[in-house]
């Protein structure tokens, strides 16, 4: 993705959910997308799967899948690829599947709509995918309704229909939020050992540090609708650099201590409607100056990029002072 900027157009004026987002990821690659609500992580995985609608609209930037633009492609081109070479796994399974259909019709559906196979053969493929995300008793399950699976196997089912056309890349809108834990964490498995077994690119977007950590290989930083931090997981999260990403991490709970109240970033995001002007993180920020009313560069330190005009330095640590 090269300088996406999508706009949704209001009365009130211009919306800039996406600013200026660029970032890649490679085939086998798990890439995290953080950041509060509102910072336009959901929005640029929409424009990445052509599902934007009006209002809204990209307005600029490329969006390449192996070097072709999907934005160059016809509604009717991008639905062959949507589901096929692109998949996404939304938060609420019920938005990928269908409560009246049984789950072998709506999986064969997935397949024939986008492979010339016969119907037995989109059945076994089917089959094959349940076993792959951990179901049990696959052929009895597929012929269940969606209410007769817990929120756990939904989620688990949604996640074997964006597999089954093995595509080049998914993307997952924070799947596992409304999970216990211990299904979290299964699935969080699943998913990676089968990033690394196919070859697909993953995109996971999430709130959660602590998800990322444990899963991805690297990390994007997002803040009122921009890249604010991107590098390796490990670079971002051990060595942060922007104060924003420090804020993050340093109010996640396992980084405070027991019986004191949690630390938090000061304010609440701005309005997309109203960014102050320069650096949006500014009026929250306790190392801002004039000079941050000025539009802070894009740095790049190799794989690591920023936006901040007084980063913190790499020897500084994350306390909980």
């Amino acid at each position: 993705m090269q300088n996406l900027q999508m706009h949704f157009t209001a009365r009130e004026g211009v919306v800039k959910a996406v600013e200026d987002v660029s970032f890649s990821v490679a085939p086998g690659q798990i890439m995290g997308l953080v950041g509060e609500s509102g910072s336009g992580k959901s929005m640029t995985a929409y424009s990445i799967m052509g599902l934007i609608d009006a209002p809204g609209k990209i307005v600029a930037g490329k969006i390449l899948l192996k070097d072709q633009d999907l934005r160059a492609l016809s509604p009717e081109a991008m639905r062959r690829i949507r589901g096929n070479r692109i998949a996404m796994i939304f938060q609420d399974p019920m938005m990928t599947l269908n409560p009246v259909l049984r789950i072998d019709t709506q999986m064969m559906e997935a397949v024939l709509a986008h492979q010339d196979v016969g119907k037995a053969t989109a059945r076994a493929m089917a089959r094959d995918a349940l076993v792959r995300v951990g179901i049990a008793s696959p052929d009895e399950r597929l012929l269940a309704y969606p209410h007769q699976f817990s929120g756990g196997m939904r989620q688990r089912v949604a996640i074997a229909i964006a597999l089954l056309n093995k595509p080049d890349l998914i993307i997952c809108d924070e799947p596992t939020t409304a999970l216990d834990v211990t299904i979290q964490g299964q699935i969080l498995y699943e998913m990676q050992k089968l990033c690394r077994e196919s070859g697909t690119a993953l995109i996971w977007i999430t709130h959660d540090l602590s998800v990322i950590a444990g899963l991805a290989d690297a990390v994007c930083v997002m803040y009122a609708g921009k890249i604010v931090e991107s590098g390796s997981v490990q670079e971002v999260l051990e060595q942060p650099q922007h104060p924003y990403t420090h804020g993050l991490i340093a109010s996640s709970p396992s980084r405070n201590l027991p019986g004191l109240p949690l630390r938090q970033i000061p304010g609440m995001t701005p309005s997309l409607l109203n960014l102050p002007s320069g650096c949006a993180f500014r009026t929250r920020c306790e190392r801002a100056t004039a000079v941050c009313e000025n539009t802070p560069p894009l740095s790049i330190d190799g794989a690591r990029t920023l936006r901040c005009f007084h980063p913190i330095s790499a020897a500084t640590e994350v306390t909980h002072d």
